[in-house]
């Protein structure tokens, strides 16, 4: 029985410890990123460039995505302030499935952003390869991320790791929406595995 309520108890601290480094993870992501995400345009400093990350324009349902939609204002935001002069839309592309090009035509004639300044990445498969390929492929160092908060603290931790000099604009969140939660969890997860592959040296999948 002593044996059994040992194994019980090394069972407890395991998950204490990995809860304990769960959020300590998620604090130093924080406190990494710290004053560089912006929710006003009037306040962010100006860039020559905006990287939007890629979000699918429809639901499960067909609908309009609202966290694609509200991505789009907060660029066009921008690009109207005066505040960029190219935008980069990243996103993944394949035979049906094409989010660079949508955002594109979203901003083209939805926005009345001109097609000139927008640039399609077509490989941008997640989070990291969009950061990557804003710096390697596209020699965009200077850059304004736009994505919901709580993506852009993960962005922001990619792109302070390749030495970019990167501020985040958050694009209004969508509270009301039940992904919301869902969104929030899979970040809070998908910061711990940033920082893990970090300091392991691992290039990050997702």
């Amino acid at each position: 029985m002593r044996k059994v309520r040992n194994i019980i108890k090394a069972f407890f601290n395991l998950i204490e410890i990995g809860l304990i480094v769960m959020f300590l993870a998620n604090a130093w992501v924080f406190a990494l990123t710290n004053g560089r995400t912006y929710t006003k345009v009037s306040q962010i400093p100006a860039r020559e460039t905006a990287l939007v990350l890629g979000t699918s324009p429809k639901t499960m349902s067909g609908n309009a995505n609202p966290y694609f939609t509200k991505r789009m204002d907060a660029v066009s935001a921008l690009y109207h302030y005066g505040k960029i002069k190219k935008i980069i839309v990243s996103g993944e592309k394949s035979e049906h499935y094409d989010e660079p090009a949508a955002m594109k035509n979203f901003l083209i004639y939805q926005e009345g952003v001109p097609e000139d300044v927008i640039i399609e990445d077509p490989k941008g498969f997640n989070t990291h390869k969009s950061i990557l390929r804003c710096k390697n492929e596209y020699h965009q160092t200077s850059v304004i991320i736009v994505s919901q908060g709580y993506h852009n603290l993960r962005a922001l931790f990619f792109a302070r790791n390749q030495n970019m000099n990167a501020l985040g604009f958050d694009a209004q969140d969508v509270y009301e929406n039940s992904s919301f939660y869902r969104n929030q969890s899979r970040e809070f997860l998908a910061r711990v595995q940033a920082v893990v592959y970090f300091i392991l040296g691992i290039a990050p999948k997702g």
